[in-house]
């Protein structure tokens, strides 16, 4: 050992507390790959930002500080690092016979913008890809809380099995407040039997302008939450995706913590802005 250090021009004492050093900094990595990897046994693509905030205390516990960089770089030697991923499938038929309403989340005097939870939900419809056929589903979720108060795992574009997720908001709907629902243009959402849910329940309703998904983003992003950070096992089939997404949904409102709520929760959220009214 002395032959070799004398070789590369640094003492045995420096050569030890280096060989210290990095078997500490290995020690602290493996501590803090294994807290990761234990949040994403339930979020497996939860991004890192969320998972600094998630691993805070924790890792405070067991005395490591790490910041968002050294998060970063930890995750990135490891290989752990989510890597984007871009799909898409339109579900959206938007050329037909039925009425389209404005779009009252638009700048304009007549915008409405929630102040609480159960003001404005939007809806979405997302595929999801089976071992069998497609599958799809439909959202409802809380444009104040983000959290999704309804969802309908169902194998045609039918207008009866979209608006299952509609009457399952309705049904845990907790508040009497006037309420607006906003959607995409399409034939589901436009027909006589999901508007006469409206009518029978006083929603306002409101549509984006054409097929553009920019006018429906906070819909579309927590679609592409659920797929992209629960849903990444194949279902074999519709009563197996229909399980795998009530799992997904009530982890993603009780424990993925969104940036635009301050790392907060939208259950968190949701029950806090309610019980103030």
């Amino acid at each position: 050992m002395s032959k070799a250090c004398e070789y590369v021009g640094i003492s045995r004492q420096a050569y030890y507390k280096r060989h210290q050093s990095q078997q500490q900094k290995d020690e602290r990595e493996g501590k803090i790959i294994t807290l990761v990897k234990q949040v994403r046994l339930r979020q497996p693509r939860l991004g890192t930002r969320k998972l600094q905030h998630i691993l805070s205390p924790p890792l405070g516990e067991i005395g490591v500080k790490l910041g968002r960089d050294g998060l970063f770089n930890v995750l990135r030697r490891a290989r752990l690092l989510v890597v984007p991923r871009r799909a898409y499938h339109k579900t959206t038929n938007s050329h037909h016979r039925f009425r389209r309403h404005p779009n009252l989340l638009k700048d304009g005097p007549s915008k409405i913008v929630p102040t609480q939870a159960e003001q404005v939900w939007v809806a979405d419809i997302t595929y999801l890809p089976t071992a069998q056929r497609f599958a799809y589903l439909s959202l409802i979720t809380d444009a104040y809380s983000r959290k999704i108060v309804g969802y309908h795992v169902h194998d045609s574009l039918q207008t009866e099995q979209v608006s299952q997720a509609l009457k399952m908001a309705l049904r845990e709907r907790q508040s009497r407040q006037q309420l607006a629902h906003h959607s995409d243009r399409g034939m589901q959402y436009c027909s006589t039997y999901y508007q006469k849910i409206h009518a029978r329940h006083g929603i306002t309703c409101s549509m984006t302008d054409g097929y553009d998904c920019y006018q429906n983003a906070l819909a579309e992003r927590v679609n592409g939450i659920l797929k992209g950070e629960f849903l990444l096992q194949r279902p074999a089939n519709l009563q197996q995706a229909a399980l795998m997404v009530k799992q997904s949904v009530r982890i993603y409102n009780a424990e993925r913590p969104h940036l635009s709520l301050q790392y907060k929760t939208p259950d968190e959220i949701h029950r806090a802005s309610l019980a103030t009214i």
